[in-house]
C-alpha cells in the first residue's frame, strides 16, 4: 500500500535523520569535526530525500536548500519543500538541537509534513497531532542561541517572557509543540525550507502560525526568502503581535 503524503514525509525525515547520525558518527570516529560534519551531512541527507521524492512523487515539484532551484515548480500545485539538515552548526558541534524538514506545500500552504529531531530520537508529524501540554504561567520565548533578533528581545521584554536560546528553527518550533516554550518569534531572515515543515506540524497541533505582522505564510514563491515567522500558543498570538516594534 502506498504511503500518504504525511506518512511519506515522516518516513523520509526519519530515514534522513538516521543517516545523519550514522554519517556524523563515522566522521567523528575518523577525527573529523565542525564544518566538515555539516557539509557531509547536508550532502548525504539531501541525496536521500531528493532521490526518494523524485521516485515516489515524480509529478510533484521539489524545493530543497541543497538543490539548484527549478523554476518549473512555480507552475505546480504540489511542491515538496525540504531542509535536509536544519542546524548545520549544531550538528557539527554534536549537539541535539538540529532537525530534518520534509513538507508538502499545496497551493502555497504548508499542508503537511514532518520534522525529525534525530538527536532526541523523535519525529513530529502533521498527521499525528497530540494535545498541547499545559502552558507555563509566564511565557518562554525561543531565540537563536548565537544571534537573538532585537525584535524578539524587545517583545520578550514587553511580555515579561523568559528568553530560551536554542539551535535550529525546526528544534525551536518543535519545542513549542512539545510544551518546552510558548512562543517562537524569528525576525532575522529565513527561507521557505526553514519553516515549511515546522509550520505544517505546528498548525496541525493547534498552534498559531504566521508572519511577524500576522499575515499568512505563503510557500512556493519565486523569491524563497521568508524573513520572519511566528509560531506560538494561540492564547499568546494577539499579545505577541501587539508587542511587535512598530
Amino acid at each position: 500500500m502506498s504511503l500518504t503524503d504525511a506518512e511519506l514525509a515522516a518516513e523520509l525525515a526519519g530515514q534522513a535523520g538516521r543517516l545523519l547520525l550514522e554519517t556524523r558518527a563515522a566522521l567523528v570516529a575518523r577525527g573529523e569535526g565542525g564544518k566538515a560534519l555539516g557539509a557531509a551531512g547536508d550532502l548525504a541527507a539531501n541525496a536521500l530525500l531528493c532521490a526518494a521524492l523524485r521516485d515516489q512523487r515524480p509529478d510533484d515539484g521539489l524545493l530543497s536548500e541543497e538543490e539548484k532551484d527549478n523554476p518549473a515548480r512555480l507552475a505546480q500545485r504540489r511542491v515538496w519543500i525540504v531542509d535536509p539538515l536544519d542546524g548545520t552548526r549544531e550538528y557539527g558541534e554534536e549537539r541535539a538541537d538540529w532537525a530534518v524538514h520534509v513538507a508538502l506545500a499545496m497551493d502555497g500552504v504548508a499542508e503537511g509534513g514532518a520534522v525529525a529531531l534525530p538527536g532526541l530520537g523523535l519525529v513530529l508529524r502533521s498527521d499525528q497531532p497530540h494535545p498541547l501540554p499545559p502552558a507555563a504561567a509566564m511565557p518562554r520565548m525561543l531565540v537563536s542561541r548565537t544571534r537573538p533578533a532585537p525584535e524578539a528581545v524587545a517583545v520578550a521584554e514587553r511580555l515579561g517572557a523568559e528568553l530560551v536560546p536554542m539551535g535550529s528553527a525546526g528544534a525551536k518550533a518543535m519545542a513549542v509543540v512539545r510544551g518546552e516554550a510558548e512562543i517562537y518569534l524569528h525576525t532575522g531572515g529565513q527561507y521557505e525550507w526553514d519553516s515549511c515543515a515546522p509550520v505544517a506540524v505546528a498548525r496541525a497541533h493547534g498552534l498559531h502560525v504566521s508572519r511577524a505582522d500576522g499575515s499568512p505564510l505563503v510557500y512556493n514563491q519565486a523569491d524563497t526568502s521568508m524573513p520572519d515567522l511566528l509560531i506560538c500558543r494561540p492564547e499568546w498570538a494577539a499579545r505577541v503581535l501587539e508587542a511587535m516594534p512598530r
